[in-house]
């Protein structure tokens, strides 16, 4: 019912004062949802309000202490100063919806990365608590991720029965060598257990099926994003870049959206988190970091760029050419980041492949 208020209150102003509708709000694709989406359901033009050059802003043309009605005045000034005051431009910012399919490779990459974050925290208190309950079980293998340590781990419900279980039940597990059962019946006959491992036991046979439970559904995450790839103009132009792969371009397809959003490649690259922003004054010359940078696609480029310089060798004797000339690994794979925002951004605006 709020929201119906909302849109027949603006509605109704819009008629009685024969005027276009345009919106500005803060918190665009955070803590606005679901109003920011059903404004542009409607169709009206919405800007999103950078809050850091709003505070700018008001920095230049005191007010009193901030509030949100406060707020909202200085909102309504920006509007019309936005042709002859460049800040006032550079607070509002137009939002051209992404289209279905890249805003469905955003939700997907990022609940992906979200459950890949959790499968890594309780994977890493599964191997420490499993070293120091059990540590002559968990030498049985190179990494507790491997699913078929994980499904003999889940075989009983506590780990001192692990010790009793049948060789038969143990070849029947999926995954498992004969190499690996031979290792655990050669376990078996000495397993020792800490005292504490009466109820930490099933501590940590939880933890190894909740890693299970997350492999599958992360496989699964990937598995849509692979199929929805040849559907999204963007997705398709950034996978045919080594080193790219099909998570990757979903989810810098999925935060990228739209090239309407960026005036230029230069845009672009900051919105990445390749470049940062010009702080050149008088004779000093200097750059900052930009705090607008998307984060969930920064992190998606780093990854890809860091996986390219595997692929190319190019671009791997690039690296190596910018760490001798003293640049931090992290510097070096941005300068080549910095080139690969140009060429996808060339490769999107027309269309086509990396050849």
């Amino acid at each position: 019912k709020g929201f119906e208020s909302f849109f027949k209150t603006i509605e109704y102003e819009a008629k009685q004062r024969v005027a276009t509708i345009t919106i500005a709000m803060e918190g665009y694709n955070g803590w606005a949802r679901p109003l920011d989406g059903l404004i542009l359901e409607h169709g009206y033009k919405l800007y999103n309000v950078n809050n850091v050059k709003l505070a700018r802003f008001k920095e230049i043309f005191p007010a009193s202490a901030k509030t949100d009605s406060i707020d909202a005045r200085k909102i309504v000034e920006l509007f019309s100063l936005q042709k002859h005051l460049p800040i006032a431009k550079k607070v509002l910012q137009e939002i051209s919806p992404a289209n279905a399919v890249n805003t469905q490779f955003k939700k997907l990459t990022r609940r992906r990365k979200q459950l890949v974050e959790e499968k890594v925290a309780i994977s890493n208190r599964f191997s420490a608590d499993l070293q120091a309950e059990a540590p002559d079980l968990k030498a049985l293998t190179k990494s507790v991720d491997n699913l078929w340590f994980l499904r003999f781990m889940i075989l009983r419900d506590t780990l001192i029965s692990l010790s009793r279980v049948h060789r038969r039940s143990i070849e029947n597990i999926p995954y498992m060598s004969q190499k690996n059962v031979d290792k655990i019946v050669a376990w078996q006959q000495h397993a020792t257990f800490t005292p504490s491992i009466a109820y930490t036991g099933s501590m940590l046979h939880d933890d190894a099926l909740r890693i299970l439970e997350l492999k599958e559904k992360i496989k699964e995450l990937e598995k849509q994003i692979k199929e929805l790839i040849p559907t999204s103009k963007i997705a398709r132009a950034i996978q045919t870049i080594p080193g790219f792969a099909h998570v990757s371009a979903g989810s810098l397809a999925g935060e990228i959206g739209t090239l309407k959003r960026f005036e230029s490649e230069g845009s672009l690259a900051l919105y990445l988190g390749m470049t940062n922003l010009d702080n050149s004054s008088g004779k000093y010359t200097g750059s900052k970091k930009n705090l607008a940078t998307n984060r969930h696609a920064k992190m998606a480029m780093l990854t890809a760029t860091m996986k390219h310089t595997q692929h190319v060798e190019e671009s791997k004797r690039y690296l190596e050419k910018k760490i001798s000339e003293g640049k931090r690994y992290q510097q070096a794979i941005r300068s080549i980041g910095r080139h690969l925002v140009r060429v996808i951004w060339n490769m999107i605006q027309q269309d086509r492949a990396l050849k």
